[in-house]
């Protein structure tokens, strides 16, 4: 039994999976180490813990606990049998969140995808053909009327492409653990730890086919059931955006009970197939043990840990070396760039819209949009009034940043697909937003030329969660006199920035110039 057990659990097979999709993405066994490392290590010589993935995919997390559990506790049985009995019958539990996934994750933590037959390493009941890895085919839960139902749990589109409507007899993508009121009835048990890689989002057919963040509801559900820790890998952007994350990072952000923080800016340096937004993160929440965050951020092999509070600033800044920075800055006490910038959709024109080809006298307004110019008439635009007659700078809502990860030189660009002057009789659709209103162009260009220092963009790199931008990226940036230029090497010596901090700026930032604007 010992010999069938090391030859079945050496392979790491569980590394060369194909991802189920962008959104839900396998665990390497290398990264599921590594966040069982965070937990304390005398949980595994205990026959009492008790450890629960409420969204399994590959059984990873289940397995290489069991590793741990076996190895801290063989002594304490007479066979290696008896041990693995216990160990999987009495302190692993499971829900995946597709029946596909279910009989993956048994056939790796149990050796068989059927804990009842004669080859799994445990031997559960003859009637128990799921063993302690559930699932459970779950309806969403509509309100509302026709294809505009929405699930009341998930917020999911009935009409959608992932909705009832559209994929029938297939996988609802109704995850048992976020589609319940009280996911603690689900095994009526306590558990000491709770760990997880759990689905990131749902498409909701909405404004720019948005997506919905669902690990945000796994993360919340476990902390409901207040188990003794819980680590879960999740994106990043909840750091600085995400919609409907406001709640959730400011949750997180005062949560004194998350002891450490392990954040890849390059989703690829922790899932090498995969591009994630904004990067990967996972934590350890400590229910008995409040204080201050091990904050460690990893760029292109480069470590850097801080024990620091995460409720310092608006958004949660990655970066430790920066947080010296932003206080040189605040230290000035100076307003913020984001008075003189408006919201999305400055004049309450969508994306799609489009004007007439040709100027005349009844459409004098130049239209920018993402496919080029059109004109409009002065009727046809609802908002942004205070604008007309004055100099602003245009600014996507997108950057040219893939995915918002940084090039193979390990530098961010940080440009926006496009930012220019644009004239007094000029406005824009939801694909820009507008920095500034000056009545000279001069002061119009100094603006430009300020946003393209890499101070400033490197300001804008500490807010941005992903590859979209918005008023909320300027969070950090201070107002300048617009009557001058300005120079990265003018700002560096206003606030002061010692040769290690502008070294770190230029390691981080490209010059804008480097690919143009795009």
């Amino acid at each position: 039994m010992e010999n069938i057990f090391e030859r079945l659990y050496k392979p790491d097979v569980l590394s060369c999976l194909a991802d189920l999709s962008n959104d839900e993405v396998f665990t390497p066994p290398e990264v599921a180490n590594r966040m069982l490392d965070l937990l304390p290590q005398e949980l595994f010589q205990n026959k009492k813990t008790k450890i629960l993935d409420p969204a399994c995919k590959s059984g990873v997390f289940l397995r290489e606990a069991a590793k741990r559990f076996i190895a801290g506790e063989r002594d304490q049985f007479d066979t290696l049998e008896e041990c693995l009995d216990w160990v999987f019958k009495n302190q692993l539990y499971g829900i995946a969140i597709t029946e596909l996934t279910s009989l993956l994750s048994r056939r790796s933590v149990y050796c068989s995808k059927y804990p009842n037959s004669p080859f799994s390493v445990a031997a559960f009941d003859e009637d128990n053909v799921q063993g302690n890895i559930i699932y459970h085919r779950i309806q969403h839960s509509w309100s509302g009327s026709g294809d505009s139902k929405k699930c009341s749990f998930c917020g999911i589109s009935y009409g959608g492409s992932m909705g009832e409507a559209a994929r029938k007899d297939l996988e609802t993508h109704a995850y048992e653990w976020i589609h319940t009121i009280h996911p603690e009835e689900i095994f009526n048990m306590k558990f000491d730890v709770i760990i997880s890689n759990p689905p990131y989002q749902l498409d909701t057919e909405g404004a720019g086919r948005q997506a919905k963040p669902l690990y945000n509801m796994f993360v919340e559900k476990a902390m409901a059931l207040n188990p003794r820790y819980l680590t879960m890998i999740i994106p990043s952007r909840w750091f600085a955006g995400g919609m409907g994350l406001d709640n959730f990072r400011e949750k997180m952000k005062t949560d004194r009970r998350i002891r450490k923080i392990v954040d890849y800016t390059n989703a690829k340096d922790c899932f090498p197939s995969n591009s994630v937004s904004g990067g990967v993160c996972y934590f350890l929440w400590e229910r008995d043990n409040l204080g201050e965050c091990e904050f460690t951020n990893i760029l292109n092999g480069d470590k850097n840990t801080e024990t620091r509070s995460l409720n310092e600033f608006p958004v949660l800044v990655r970066y430790n070396r920066a947080i010296d920075i932003l206080h040189k800055i605040q230290e000035k006490h100076e307003k913020k760039l984001t008075e003189i910038t408006s919201g999305l959709m400055p004049f309450g024109l969508s994306t799609s819209y489009r004007g007439q080809q040709a100027k005349d006298a009844l459409h004098p307004y130049a239209l920018h949009a993402s496919n080029g110019v059109t004109y409009v008439s002065e009727s046809e635009f609802s908002k942004g009034k205070e604008y007309i007659g004055k100099y602003k700078v245009l600014v996507s809502k997108t950057s040219a940043e893939h995915a918002g990860e940084p090039g193979k030189d390990g530098k961010f660009r940080i440009i926006p697909t496009s930012m220019k002057v644009i004239g007094p009789d000029d406005l824009c659709t939801h694909s820009y937003f507008v920095v500034g209103s000056f009545s000279d162009k001069q002061s119009a260009e100094n603006v430009l030329s300020y946003m393209k220092t890499k101070f400033v963009r490197f300001l804008m790199l500490l807010s941005m969660s992903g590859f979209g931008l918005s008023k909320q990226v300027i969070n950090f940036i201070p107002m300048q006199d617009f009557n001058q230029t300005w120079s990265d090497q003018q700002l560096n010596t206003k606030y002061g920035l010692t040769k290690e901090e502008i070294e770190f700026i230029d390691s981080m930032i490209r010059p804008y110039d480097d690919g143009g604007d795009v």
